[in-house]
């Protein structure tokens, strides 16, 4: 039995894959903070789930997803699903410093576990995060949201270098949807352009993930609009207005 291990489970897209990876008769461990939730979770799927509190932002974080590897047997995938951060154009302290401790140090704190487990092991496996396409380009009204999801892209591709020279068998996949409704979004009372919802994504995520796709981002409409940006110059970019009201 294949398993799979989920950071950010309790909510969106984590919960919806890790739902999904249960039916397909995955053993699944997933982690958050809101242990409740994910033992409601569980619940609905007796003897393919296993369930850890963890703050990604915490010391023990590591240690504790260690414990969750152990008692799902094993981890043949991490999905770093957790995210914090989006619209911040006021740039409020603490909003940026949640978004610091969430997408950039927890992120590197969990994805550094799940590599030391395969380079202890010499398992095969694969590590695998949702970032965003917001690390496309820096984003005025979301420069800290943007900068750390540029931020994981570049740690994942190091981090791919690092297993080759180490001789570890992990593979990376990098997941950049565009804008989904889940619970960041959820100051915005009308949909946002190209907006999508997680029920279209979370198949195209576990597509990703099954077929080992090293870069995949969701949809084709946002690999279009991407590419896009990056043929604007700089000096054009930063004259654009991008924004978005939250009402």
């Amino acid at each position: 039995m294949k398993r799979i291990i989920i950071i950010g489970a309790s909510s969106g897209m984590g919960m919806r894959v890790a739902a999904d990876f249960a039916r397909m008769g995955w053993r699944v461990g997933v982690a958050a903070r809101r242990i409740g939730l994910l033992r409601e979770l569980a619940a609905e799927y007796p003897g393919h789930m296993e369930c850890m509190e963890l703050d990604v932002t915490a010391a023990d974080a590591a240690a504790r997803l260690n414990r969750l590897i152990d008692l799902t047997g094993g981890m043949d995938i991490m999905l770093y699903a957790a995210g914090c951060g989006w619209y911040n154009p006021g740039l409020d302290p603490a909003d940026d410093d949640r978004t610091v401790a969430v997408n950039v140090a927890g992120f590197t704190r969990i994805c550094d576990a799940a590599y030391s487990y395969y380079r202890r092991t010499r398992l095969p496996g694969r590590i695998a995060a949702i970032t965003s396409v917001a690390g496309t380009r820096g984003l005025g009204v979301s420069a800290t949201y943007s900068a750390s999801k540029r931020y994981q892209w570049t740690y994942l591709q190091a981090l791919g270098q690092l297993a080759r020279i180490d001789g570890v068998e992990v593979g990376i996949t990098d997941i950049r949807p565009g804008f989904v409704r889940t619970a960041l979004l959820a100051r915005f009372a009308r949909p946002l352009p190209l907006e999508m919802s997680v029920d279209s994504v979370a198949p195209r995520i576990e597509s990703a993930l099954l077929r080992g796709r090293r870069v995949a981002v969701i949809d084709s409409r946002w690999a279009i609009l991407t590419a896009l940006w990056r043929l604007i110059p700089r000096r054009l970019w930063q004259r654009l207005p991008v924004t978005f009201r939250d009402s």
